[in-house]
């Protein structure tokens, strides 16, 4: 068997015809795929988060400067943001058992290597690399879910997936938090790295391709659970290319790209600053400053969920009401983060937890739920990485535009750097203002099969 036909999609097989059959490999399949899409992504954003957990110890050492390490970090979100719009369209057409663990192992490599180098050029390219077969994840998920999972149960199960950020972000602001003080920045890349190789392994084993190569009917068959679309019964006749493309003619995925973009700007200005906010604006250790961002993970966790749920059971699998809810909790998180008591660790913690918890449910939208409704349902992987270039642009501008933002706030006194967050918070919160009014102006967008 050649390398390309082991990374294609593989043939439907012929129909099962026993109804219990299909129904028990229906069952059995779904939930390894939500486990791995889930528990194993969430670990695998560790390799994508490292960066941000060793700033200050680079820093401080003299290796990398705020505006080189805004160059390094930028450098995944771009070619993140463009691997994930190629391999988007990929996954639609590979197999995603193979397809999802061999870029989980290749950015697993990468991450050991990053431990080993102090060179800029190097640690661009690295970190770039990475980027680019990080993108391999989120499109797998996305069409394991539009292929295993119907219309009107795919917002809590979206919701479910979407705690894989939440369990990365975790897992990366205490457990590689806890490496780096004990062992040095080194140990932030290569412990990620090594984990995430045996990750590898367990979702080539947990993985399976669309339920048709396995005999099992379309999942809206298997659910009996449809929507009346004259569009959806036309796709079905054309070609897996000829579907991707007409994603771009719709309006609302070009809005739905520019809001989401907007709130990653924000998620990820957190993300990649906000340990380093936290230790400068506020006095907090890595540890506390790690402990409190970590709050995230729990708010996450239940956001998303509670995203899902409300959305499919409370506004009937309509995401417009509840993107609203969850993007002015976002925003009040966010200004009680930056404009509370520095000195109070509760209300910290709870202004992180309010931010986290809004924040995730929106992304678990904006990101992607949202793409999934309203396009194709055979072109689940390129809607997703059409949303996600536009998302990853918009990080990789943040980090570029914090970094020299925060380093023009630096004073030296008395060979003790300062540091002025005054300006860069503002980039911050106007672009989930922005977010918030695009996400608003599809109120009226429909779904579709």
């Amino acid at each position: 068997m050649s390398l390309f036909r082991v990374f294609v999609t593989g043939e439907d097989r012929p129909p099962l015809t026993d109804e219990g059959l299909i129904d028990k490999l229906y069952k059995r399949h779904r939930l390894r795929i939500m486990l791995a899409i889930t528990i194993g992504y969430g670990i695998v954003y560790t390799c994508r988060l490292a960066l941000s957990m060793v700033k200050k110890p680079l820093i401080d050492g003299g290796i990398f400067t705020p505006v080189e390490l805004g160059i390094i970090g930028s450098a995944l979100f771009y070619t993140y943001a463009f691997g994930k719009l190629t391999n988007g369209f990929l996954a639609d057409h590979m197999n995603l058992k193979f397809f999802f663990a061999f870029g989980v192992l290749i950015s697993a490599l990468i991450n050991i290597g990053m431990g080993f180098s102090t060179i800029l050029w190097l640690s661009v390219l690295l970190w770039g690399l990475n980027g680019w077969f990080q993108g391999f994840g989120a499109p797998s998920g996305a069409v394991a879910m539009a292929n295993w999972f119907s219309n009107k149960e795919r917002g809590r199960m979206y919701g479910i997936w979407s705690t894989a950020h939440a369990i990365g972000e975790g897992l990366t602001f205490v457990g590689v938090a806890g490496l780096v003080t004990l062992w040095g920045w080194r140990a932030g890349f290569w412990g990620p790295g090594v984990l995430c190789v045996v990750v590898a392994g367990v979702l080539y084993v947990m993985m399976q391709d669309r339920p048709q190569t396995l005999g099992l009917p379309r999942v809206a068959v298997w659910k009996n659970d449809f929507v009346s679309s004259d569009e959806g019964n036309k796709d079905r006749n054309e070609s897996t290319w000829a579907v991707q493309r007409t994603i771009l003619k719709l309006p609302a995925i070009w809005v739905l790209a520019l809001a989401s973009a907007s709130i990653y700007v924000t998620r990820y200005a957190i993300n990649s600053w906000g340990v380093l906010y936290l230790q400068e604006a506020k006095g907090y250790t890595l540890m506390q400053a790690g402990g409190v961002i970590s709050v995230n993970t729990v708010a996450g966790i239940l956001g998303a969920l509670a995203f899902g749920f409300a959305s499919d059971k409370l506004f009937n699998a309509r995401r417009p009401p509840t993107n609203v809810i969850f993007a002015l909790m976002e925003i009040i998180g966010l200004l009680m983060v930056f404009f509370g008591p520095s000195n109070n660790l509760t209300f910290m913690t709870v202004s992180f937890f309010i931010y986290g918890f809004g924040l995730t449910g929106l992304v678990t939208s904006l990101g992607g739920l949202f793409a999934l409704d309203i396009a194709p349902k055979r072109a689940a992987g390129a809607a997703m990485g059409f949303i996600g270039v536009f998302s990853y642009i918009g990080a990789a501008l943040q980090d570029q535009i914090s970094g020299h933002l925060i380093e023009r706030g630096i004073t030296m006194i008395d060979g003790v750097r300062h540091y002025d967050f005054s300006t860069v918070i503002w980039f911050w919160i106007g672009s989930s203002v922005l977010s918030f009014i695009l996400a608003t102006s599809l109120w009226r967008v429909r779904m579709r099969d």
